[in-house]
C-alpha cells in the first residue's frame, strides 16, 4: 500500500505544479504591456463610436429645428453711429424779426444731432432698419433747451422680392425719401443748409407711417407709396391735420451718371371735428371717408364756388436733375411747387466735389419765388470740407441770405463724426 500511496502523492504534486505553471503563464501574458495597450485601445474605440452616434443624433435634431425655422437665422446686424455739430455766427449787430424769419427759411439747423442706426440683413436680401435720434437742433437760442433724449425715430423694412420689384414698410418716422429712389447729389446731407443737403423739401417731410412699392425696368424706376400721419394727435391751429397722403416718383436714367426724377405728393386733410385721440397707429373706419368742412360766411360769398375739399387739400410737385461728373464731383438742381396757400416755387442748384479722405468743396444757390416776378427769398452758400481720416470731417462755410428787406451774412461751421 505504501508504494501506491507514494505514487498517488507524486501524481498530485505533479498536477499541482503543472497547474501552477499554466497559471503563471496566463498571468504573465495578462501583465504584458502591449496586450494591456491593445485592450485599452479597443475599449477607447468602442467608447468613441458610441459618442459619435450620440453626436449624430443631436446634429440631426438641431438641423431639423433650424430648417423649420426663423427668418432671423444667420442674420448680420451692423451698427452705425453719427454725431453732427453745427454752429453759426450772424455777422450783424442788431437782429430783428425779419432776420429771424430769414434764418429759419434758409433751412439752417444748428446744434448737436446724434444718430444711432441698427441695420439687419434678413433672408440675405431683405433689410430691417431701426434708427434712434437725440437732437438739439432748432431747440433754442444759444442752447437754452437741452434737446430731446435718445428715442426711436424710424423703423423701416425693405423686402426685395425680385430684381425688379421691392416693397417698403415704415411704421414709424416715414419720409418720402424712405419709399422713393435715393438721390446721389442731395441724399448725403453734406451741405450747410437744407437747400443743399436734402434736395426738394418733399423728400424730407415727415408723414407718419407708410407703405410703398417700387418697380424697375431697363433705365426707369417707379415708386408709389401711401402715407398715414397725424393719427392720435391734436389738430393744428388752423383746424387741419394731414391724415393721408399719396407719393409717387419716376426716375429716368438719361445717360450714364445723369438722372431725371419726377415726384409728387398729394395730402388729404382731417377736419377739425375729428379730434379724438385713440393712440398711435389707431384710427376709426369713418376717418377714411372724405368729408367737407362746414361752410363759413367767407365761403358762402365766394363767387368762384371752389369746393372746400380742394381748398384744404395740399400737394407738392418736384423735378430733380442730377449728374455725376466723376467719382467725387456731382452737380444737381431741383424745383418744387406747392399748391397749399399762396402758390410758391422753391429751387436750388448745387455743385460739390467731396473725395474721400481728401479736401473737398461745395457751392449752392437756392431760393423761394412768390408770384411771377417777386423774389421772396434768395441764398448763396460756399463751403470747404476737410476729411480728417475716414470718420471725422470739418466743414466751414459762408451763407448769404436775401429775404425781402433782410440781408444776413452768416459764418457757419459744421463737424461730423461717424462711429
Amino acid at each position: 500500500m505504501e508504494p501506491i500511496i507514494l505514487v498517488v502523492d507524486k501524481l498530485k504534486g505533479f498536477a499541482k505544479s503543472s497547474q501552477d505553471f499554466v497559471d503563471g503563464l496566463v498571468h504573465r501574458r495578462d501583465r504584458n504591456p502591449i496586450e494591456i495597450l491593445k485592450r485599452l485601445q479597443r475599449e477607447a474605440f468602442s467608447d468613441l463610436m458610441r459618442l459619435r452616434d450620440r453626436q449624430d443624433k443631436v446634429e440631426r435634431i438641431l438641423s431639423y429645428k433650424s430648417s423649420a425655422g426663423s427668418p432671423f437665422k444667420e442674420v448680420n446686424t451692423h451698427v452705425r453711429g453719427e454725431v453732427d455739430v453745427s454752429g453759426a455766427l450772424l455777422m450783424k449787430d442788431n437782429v430783428d424779426q425779419l432776420d429771424y424769419d430769414a434764418f429759419n427759411r434758409a433751412g439752417m439747423r444748428t446744434g448737436i444731432d446724434s444718430r444711432l442706426t441698427f441695420e439687419t440683413t434678413i433672408r440675405q436680401k431683405d433689410t430691417l432698419v431701426a434708427e434712434f435720434v437725440a437732437s438739439q437742433k432748432g431747440q433754442g437760442y444759444l442752447g437754452d433747451d437741452f434737446g430731446s433724449p435718445l428715442s426711436l425715430a424710424k423703423v423701416l423694412y425693405v423686402a426685395n422680392v425680385s430684381d425688379w420689384f421691392s416693397a417698403v414698410a415704415v411704421p414709424v418716422g416715414a419720409q418720402c425719401r424712405d419709399v422713393g429712389v435715393a438721390t446721389s447729389c442731395f441724399h448725403q446731407g453734406k451741405g450747410l443748409t437744407d437747400f443743399s443737403s436734402f434736395g426738394p423739401p418733399i423728400l424730407n417731410q415727415h408723414n407718419g407711417s407708410a407703405f410703398g412699392l417700387m418697380v424697375s425696368k431697363s433705365n426707369i424706376i417707379a415708386s408709389l407709396a401711401q402715407f398715414a400721419s397725424g393719427l392720435g394727435k391734436e389738430p393744428c391751429a388752423d383746424g387741419i391735420r394731414n391724415c393721408f397722403g399719396t407719393f409717387g416718383q419716376v426716375v429716368c436714367q438719361i445717360s450714364e451718371g445723369t438722372k431725371l426724377s419726377l415726384m409728387g405728393l398729394h395730402q388729404v386733410p382731417r377736419p377739425l371735428g375729428q379730434q379724438f385721440r385713440f393712440g398711435a397707429l389707431t384710427m376709426p373706419v369713418g376717418i377714411l371717408k372724405l368729408r367737407k368742412a362746414p361752410k363759413t360766411s367767407v365761403e358762402a360769398s365766394d363767387p368762384v364756388g371752389i369746393n372746400t375739399e380742394e381748398k384744404v387739400s395740399a400737394g407738392s410737385f418736384a423735378v430733380l436733375l442730377e449728374s455725376e461728373l466723376d467719382e467725387s464731383t456731382r452737380i444737381g438742381g431741383w424745383i418744387e411747387m406747392k399748391n397749399s396757400g399762396p402758390k410758391h416755387l422753391q429751387w436750388a442748384v448745387s455743385v460739390s466735389d467731396s473725395p474721400e479722405n481728401e479736401f473737398g468743396w461745395g457751392l449752392s444757390l437756392g431760393g423761394i419765388l412768390k408770384g411771377p416776378t417777386t423774389w421772396n427769398h434768395f441764398q448763396a452758400e460756399a463751403s470747404l470740407r476737410f476729411n480728417l481720416g475716414k470718420r471725422f470731417s470739418l466743414q466751414p462755410g459762408l451763407v448769404y441770405i436775401m429775404d425781402g428787406n433782410a440781408r444776413l451774412p452768416i459764418v457757419i461751421c459744421r463737424s461730423n463724426w461717424s462711429l
